[in-house]
């Protein structure tokens, strides 16, 4: 079992940054993949982005949501398994609860959810 605790989420006006942050503690295997997703009042759950546990200089990839390219930036210190998830120039349509995402050997965990609110 994995265990993932978020913090970071909050209010924020349009323009403003947050930076969201993900433990993950419990049975981790080197291999693995961290990210976070977003769920919006009324729409799926989508992907924001995630990255892989390889090394910085090689082997580490990422994924960004189309919408999210240039403006957020995720990260991971693999010795703490903490990823984070720092949000630069945000929009109102950025407000959703941002949930961490762990896949490692075929299983999947969630995180419980922190609300990020972005006001106009």
């Amino acid at each position: 079992q994995v265990q993932l605790v978020e913090s970071g989420g909050g209010l924020v006006q349009a323009g403003g940054s947050l930076r969201l942050s993900c433990t993950a503690s419990g049975s981790i295997y080197s291999i693995n993949t961290m990210g976070w997703y977003r769920q919006a009042p009324g729409k799926q759950r989508e992907l924001v982005a995630d990255i892989t546990s390889g090394r910085i200089t090689s082997g580490r990839s990422t994924n960004y949501a189309d919408s999210v390219k240039g403006r957020f930036t995720i990260s991971r210190d693999n010795a703490k398994n903490t990823v984070y998830l720092q949000m630069n120039s945000l929009k109102p349509e950025d407000t959703a609860v941002y949930y961490c995402n762990f896949k490692q050997i075929g299983m999947t965990y969630w995180g419980k959810g922190t609300l990020v609110t972005v006001s106009s």
